[in-house]
């Protein structure tokens, strides 16, 4: 027979693992918060976020002490301008350049520039169109001038010659060693402001154009100066020997009648009152007006015609008017006779009035 094993009971938690631990101390569920963490967690928590803080803080204090150092640097005698290097400059005055810098960075420091401002003022100079300004560290400013480019020359009311570029600024007075322009600009409005100046830059367009046009013509050099005070009446004084001689020309085709003037004006030089011609009025484009010096009748004559028959029409009036003078030369004795007469009766009336008899007054 087999021998039956019984088999041991086991016990439940209140068995014999209770009775092992029913010598040990009890112990309480932790604490947790209402997302479930313990306390542990929530203080570990607490000190990660420490670091951060602390970078901000020290961030903050080197930025409070980069700009104290910025403010002693950029206010010591380290940035303090010592040179003002100046490039491009050829008829601007390097001396008003470099003056008007060290006034102005003077007061800042070479740091603390406000470049932008002084290149503006740069800008107002005589001769300067644009400057461009830089910083030379640690006491250095850097100036790049673009200067304007002279276009013509102003003759003024004054009797000044100054030259223009082509925004109708006025830059200085033409100097004895310039090269001259071809002839000079006349009618400049002098009055101050936009208006005006955008009116003189239109002359200064227009003058530039009859000069490419008349050097391109090869006439040029026979005008002296051109009178732009109106853009639709262009006038243009002769240069030597023609000095006394004003070409109307109009407001188009100046060029054709410039050359269509000269021709009538040479025409009638070696005629007998070719030296009294005082302009020559093409402003109709339709004929050539010749007006001579006061006294004298104006000559009409036609663009294409021959200046032989113009010469024998000045021959004509010459002829008219000295046969004018010889008739009030026949009259002159005439004239003397009666005046010698008028003179006769009066001295015979004199001398009646004096035969009269004279009343005296008896005392």
């Amino acid at each position: 027979m087999r021998e039956q094993v019984i088999p041991q009971k086991v016990g439940n938690r209140s068995g014999l693992n209770a009775k092992k631990r029913s010598g040990a101390v009890a112990q309480r569920p932790t604490r947790r918060d209402a997302e479930g963490r313990s306390l542990g967690v929530r203080v570990r928590a607490l000190i990660g976020y420490v670091p951060v803080l602390l970078k901000v803080i020290i961030a903050i204090a080197l930025g409070v002490g980069i700009f104290a150092a910025y403010q002693a640097a950029s206010a010591a005698s380290f940035f303090q301008l010592r040179t003002v290097e100046v490039r491009g400059e050829s008829r601007a005055s390097l001396q008003d350049v470099q003056g008007l810098v060290r006034r102005e960075v003077t007061k800042s420091g070479v740091w603390q520039a406000d470049l932008n401002e002084l290149s503006g003022k740069l800008e107002r100079l005589p001769w300067v169109r644009r400057a461009v300004v830089s910083r030379v560290l640690p006491d250095g400013i850097r100036v790049r001038i673009v200067e304007r480019e002279p276009r013509a020359v102003v003759r003024t009311a004054a009797g000044r010659f100054i030259w223009v570029d082509e925004d109708a600024v006025m830059l200085g007075e033409m100097l004895p060693a310039d090269q001259l322009p071809p002839f000079f600009l006349r009618g400049w409005n002098e009055d101050e402001g936009e208006a005006v100046r955008k009116e003189n830059s239109e002359r200064v367009q227009k003058f530039m154009e009859l000069r490419r046009d008349w050097e391109a013509l090869g006439l040029a050099e026979r005008v002296s100066e051109v009178n732009l005070i109106d853009l639709r009446d262009v006038r243009a004084q002769l240069a030597e020997k023609d000095s006394q001689i004003e070409v109307r020309l109009g407001s188009q085709d100046l060029g054709k009648r410039l050359r269509q003037a000269l021709e009538v004006l040479d025409g009638q030089r070696n005629t007998p009152r070719g030296s009294a011609i005082s302009y020559i009025d093409l402003n109709q484009g339709k004929g050539a007006i010749v007006g001579f010096v006061s006294g004298a009748h104006a000559v009409s004559a036609r663009p294409n015609s021959n200046p032989n028959a113009a010469a024998n029409t000045a021959a004509q009036e010459k002829r008219r008017t000295e046969s004018d003078q010889e008739q009030r030369s026949a009259n002159k004795p005439a004239a003397r006779e009666k005046k010698k007469d008028s003179e006769t009766k009066t001295t015979g009336k004199e001398t009646n009035a004096d035969a009269r008899p004279r009343r005296v007054r008896s005392t």
